[in-house]
């Protein structure tokens, strides 16, 4: 299947954005085509001992802000501020996923969008991370396994040096399944 395919297919699975969608958080799967590949943007958090997430890699993301109309707005927002990319100028919406719960915090859902940049970014980092890549879709796909923590053993990709696990490989695993990889 062809990028074209997968970004036709995507737009058929995935809700349309709207601004009644509910959650209390929203993450970005930013994608770019790339070698005819489609590629994700994945973030490594700093370690900051109040973020539950902290050094792991991550997809952009944040939690609702009050003066935030919708989840669109937030992720907006967030991708912006952690990563310096304008998800307004010259990017597309495909659509939104299901929310999911986070493990570590139940009450919490997190409500992904995909989005396809249509254009080189700069990415500029805020404090929050540490750095980035990105990782094709392929890759991630042939790339499972599992990762022992002293807390238990968890689904993962690793890919190089990036270990992605936890609710980021729970988004990452629901969305290369919608596209079927």
């Amino acid at each position: 299947m062809s990028y074209v395919d997968n970004i036709e297919n995507l737009r058929k699975v995935l809700k349309p954005v709207s601004e009644r969608q509910s959650a209390d958080a929203a993450v970005t799967l930013l994608l770019k085509l790339s070698d005819k590949d489609l590629k994700i943007l994945i973030v490594k958090r700093t370690k900051n001992p109040i973020d539950p997430w902290s050094g792991q890699m991550a997809l952009p993301e944040g939690k609702r802000d009050a003066k935030d109309q919708n989840l669109k707005e937030t992720v907006v927002r967030e991708t912006f501020e952690e990563t310096n990319i304008n998800l307004l100028d010259r990017c597309r919406f495909l659509g939104a996923m299901e929310a999911l719960r986070s493990t570590q915090r139940p009450e919490m859902k997190i409500l992904p969008f995909a989005v396809l940049l249509e254009h080189e970014p700069s990415i500029r980092l805020n404090e929050e991370l540490e750095r980035f890549a990105w990782v094709s879709l392929k890759e991630l796909a042939q790339h499972k396994g599992t990762v022992k923590l002293s807390f238990g053993e968890f689904p993962t990709y690793i890919i190089g040096n990036n270990i992605i696990w936890g609710l980021t490989f729970r988004i990452l695993e629901k969305f290369i399944r919608t596209l079927k990889y």
